[in-house]
């Protein structure tokens, strides 16, 4: 199977969002999958990285990505870079807008940033720290790519108006939640996923 397959099977699982097929039709998951990996790396599984970590199964990538409501423009406060392929995506949706994507294993922060050169795209600033606890700065969207066992309360106040937090919460299987700020914060259950926890 090609990209140009994957993209294809993801659009008959119901992903409709143009922006989010696009990007994942520019953006090569085989950049971002260790080398031992890159023959399966269009397959819609997750793969194994270091540490214990995995880069996640491309519908459920692309499943948040479509949840998120991303816009040129928006601000962009990623917690767990991973590998650095789902904000590269969100990168490529939201340019000339910024990625600040944060993550704390130092073997993940260099081959994220390894690969995301590869996509020549210069709005992501890959960031040493528990991005759990914010940054001091307010953003148009937040997503967790791992999950958190309560909501984070904490970072509702670091959401523009009309600014949406993507997390999944819980042990073991996680409800994904999607948080919306207007006068008052909206909140919806997306269904059950299974995500790595995150790291503090």
């Amino acid at each position: 199977m090609g990209l140009k397959s994957l993209v294809s099977e993801l659009r008959l699982y119901g992903i409709k969002d143009e922006k989010v097929l696009r990007a994942m039709s520019k953006i090569d998951r085989k950049w971002f999958v260790l080398d031992r990996y890159k023959d399966v790396a269009y397959g819609d599984y997750a793969l194994p990285l270091m540490k214990g970590q995995t880069i996640s199964q491309p519908f459920t990538v692309a499943f948040m990505l479509e949840k998120l409501e991303l816009k040129k423009g928006d601000s962009v406060l990623e917690i767990g870079t991973g590998s650095g392929y789902n904000a590269c995506l969100i990168a490529e949706i939201v340019k000339p807008g910024k990625v600040y994507t944060t993550e704390i294993i130092k073997e993940l922060i260099e081959f994220s940033k390894k690969n995301i050169k590869k996509s020549k795209l210069k709005n992501i600033e890959v960031i040493e720290k528990d991005g759990s606890k914010g940054l001091k700065r307010k953003f148009d969207k937040i997503v967790f790519t791992a999950g958190s066992e309560e909501v984070p309360k904490n970072l509702f106040k670091d959401l523009k108006k009309n600014g949406i937090l993507l997390v999944p919460v819980g042990k073991g299987i996680q409800k994904m939640m999607k948080f919306k700020k207007n006068k008052k914060i909206e909140e919806e259950d997306l269904g059950d996923f299974v995500f790595v926890p995150v790291k503090h």
